[in-house]
């Protein structure tokens, strides 16, 4: 990497060095440690620095939310991020070289995440940024990536401004944006329930672009917006917004709340028995965010991108090896939030093997070509990425409450239907995105 990294440095929280070996395990310290003993054994470890040790680290830069509205489910990507990681690690590491970490709280805040960018970039040196859920964090990474040519993968963060009007030539989008999930539950909602909708939004970019996206497929399809309801970030107290609901009797309401909020809201609507007065859609929910509510909380029709229970291969052996890196932890099984960060990390590691090199133009190159079988994405169609957006496309589900007997508690969902990525594609993302060039882009290289 060029050296141009002059002037006052941000102000950051401490950065936590990971244990590839254990994410639930932190340390604060100065700089980045490897602490792989716990995970591999001596001897696997032994092995691995023999082919490794003479080579430079590959440094990530997680930038992942550990506190703030989705500080759950910076939690559970970050976990995903890191299984890729020591599964990598575990094999000799990428180019010969082992893969280190340091963390730093982005507080799912867009101004401490543009900070974390710069002292990323400018003072640990990362190779690669990795990380992302609340959109205008991700959006404000990303700013500061592009500035410097450094890639950022936006994991989990689900607004379609994030590979429409603020798409980067560094930054690839892993997650279905909003539109996506939209096309994949609105349609069937418009035919099942009826044409008057509501519509109840964070008030931030996810949430506005995501309505926008909904009342265009709703009027599309001779539906009708009768109302449209921002909600604040952390909001605690939805009592009003009900009541505005249950005055208008809508057929149908559309939901795109996130994080804790979600969780309150979905409490609230149950005490006040709005759950069977009106169809209910949301749509995606993250994994994070309804676990642990009950099954009871999961009225309504959602959106996810993957779910623990589907009989595809390969799904049963994923759970196992969640539940061997993540013993202990609170959530028993991997949802969405994992998924995503483990196969975008898996992903970049491919990317890098294929272009022999950490150059960010190389390795971008290669990500714009990745195409991902449904077998080893296990998912019901073949995954690929858009070059012209750089979003991943891929099956989406529409999914409810499982009110079947089974064995397993944390069998919450039942798969309604999937869709082709071809059928949910987001046009308006792709006349939106203007990637700027190769030429224009910093040339980065740790």
């Amino acid at each position: 990497m060029k050296k141009l990294l002059k002037g006052k440095l941000p102000s950051v929280p401490h950065p936590e060095v990971e244990t590839p070996a254990d994410p639930a395990r932190r340390r604060v310290v100065a700089g980045a440690l490897l602490g792989a003993t716990a995970f591999f054994g001596p001897w696997k470890l032994n092995h691995v620095w023999a082919q490794s040790r003479s080579k430079k680290p590959i440094l990530i830069g997680l930038t992942t939310d550990a506190t703030g509205q989705y500080g759950a489910s910076g939690e559970d990507e970050r976990r995903g991020i890191m299984m890729a990681i020591n599964e990598a690690n575990e094999k000799g590491g990428v180019l010969g070289r082992l893969i280190e970490t340091v963390h730093v709280d982005t507080e799912t805040t867009p101004a401490t995440g543009a900070r974390v960018a710069e002292y990323m970039i400018r003072e640990a040196e990362c190779a690669f940024l990795l990380g992302g859920v609340h959109s205008g964090v991700a959006s404000a990474i990303s700013a500061v990536a592009q500035k410097y040519g450094c890639i950022y993968f936006n994991t989990n963060s689900s607004s379609p401004t994030e590979a429409g009007k603020d798409c980067h030539r560094v930054k690839f989008v892993w997650d279905g944006n909003g539109y996506n999930f939209s096309a994949a539950v609105v349609k069937g909602a418009i035919t099942g329930y009826g044409p008057n909708w509501v519509l109840l939004t964070h008030d931030y970019v996810w949430g506005h672009s995501t309505a926008k996206g909904i009342r265009a497929i709703v009027e599309a399809n001779g539906g009708k917006i009768v109302e449209e309801m921002l909600v604040p970030q952390n909001t605690r107290d939805f009592q009003a917004y009900l009541r505005k609901v249950k005055q208008r009797k809508p057929n149908v309401v559309a939901t795109a709340v996130g994080g804790d909020d979600i969780k309150v809201l979905r409490q609230q609507i149950r005490q006040l028995s709005l759950d069977k007065d009106f169809a209910w859609i949301n749509n995606q929910l993250d994994w994070p965010d309804v676990y642990g509510l009950g099954a009871e909380a999961l009225f309504g029709i959602f959106g996810t991108n993957w779910y623990w229970k589907l009989d595809l291969p390969g799904v049963k052996e994923f759970v196992k090896r969640y539940q061997e890196h993540n013993a202990g932890y609170r959530i028993k099984v991997p949802g969405n939030v994992f998924y995503n960060g483990y196969m975008a990390t898996r992903e970049l590691f491919r990317a890098i093997e294929r272009a022999g090199t950490t150059n960010n133009i190389r390795v971008i190159k290669e990500l714009e070509k990745v195409r991902v079988s449904a077998k080893d994405r296990m998912q019901h169609f073949d995954a690929y990425m858009n070059p012209d957006t750089h979003q991943m496309q891929q099956t989406l589900y529409m999914a409810t409450r499982n009110t079947r007997t089974t064995p397993e508690k944390d069998d919450l969902f039942r798969i309604l239907g999937r869709l082709r990525p071809d059928e949910v594609e987001d046009k308006a993302a792709l006349s939106a995105c203007k990637l700027e060039s190769y030429e224009a882009t910093p040339v980065y290289e740790m």
